[in-house]
């Protein structure tokens, strides 16, 4: 949800845990949603101001947090606006995707070295079915144990052996074109999405 409204986000995020432990510290959701506790704090006391939780304090200086019927109207309505920001994204990345594989096609690229292993690189090889493109490997900074839809994964040392027409980079994360950047690339395209 990077472009839609950052309120809305953690608000949702928060209405969503709490709906799965309504006794949990603030500091726990603070970890869970990847903020500050401050923030988690101020987000809490927006939520209950507006009417969406009740707080309740229990022994042992524990608190839970108990969502109203505006609270789960309100959770509906933010997960309707997640919901359609999610498809209109994911349908933009697929037009991408298609654009890149025509140029691909057009410089006569036949197998595809692609570099990523999230949300994005699932789409780029659902996308190649029924095309003359073919995906030799996944590079990805991480360990996988069990492959990516049946391709082996390889780390960025692994991939001095393979043959590959080019790379099709299917992350946003920034430290790829890094990497990228210390291999001998032995003229082969790089494709960015």
């Amino acid at each position: 949800m990077n472009t839609t409204d950052a309120p809305d986000e953690i608000s949702l995020r928060l209405l969503d845990e709490f709906s799965r432990d309504s006794v949990i510290s603030q500091r726990a959701l603070a970890g869970k949603l990847g903020i500050a506790l401050g923030l988690v704090n101020s987000y809490i006391k927006r939520l209950y101001k507006k009417g969406h939780i009740k707080i309740k304090t229990l022994p042992k200086n524990r608190i839970k947090y108990i969502i109203t019927p505006q609270g789960f109207t309100e959770k509906a309505r933010l997960t309707y606006t997640y919901m359609g920001y999610s498809i209109k994204y994911f349908r933009e990345i697929r037009i991408t995707i298609e654009r890149v594989y025509a140029r691909m096609l057009a410089d006569n690229i036949g197998s595809i070295l692609l570099w990523g292993d999230g949300e994005i690189a699932e789409l780029c090889y659902i996308s190649t079915r029924g095309l003359p493109l073919t995906i030799v490997g996944v590079v990805s900074e991480k360990k996988i144990d069990n492959g990516f839809f049946g391709h082996h994964v390889y780390a960025i040392s692994d991939i001095d052996g393979l043959e590959y027409d080019a790379i099709l980079v299917a992350s946003i994360d920034e430290t790829i074109i890094e990497n990228i950047q210390k291999i001998d690339l032995k003229g082969k395209k790089v494709f960015f999405l």
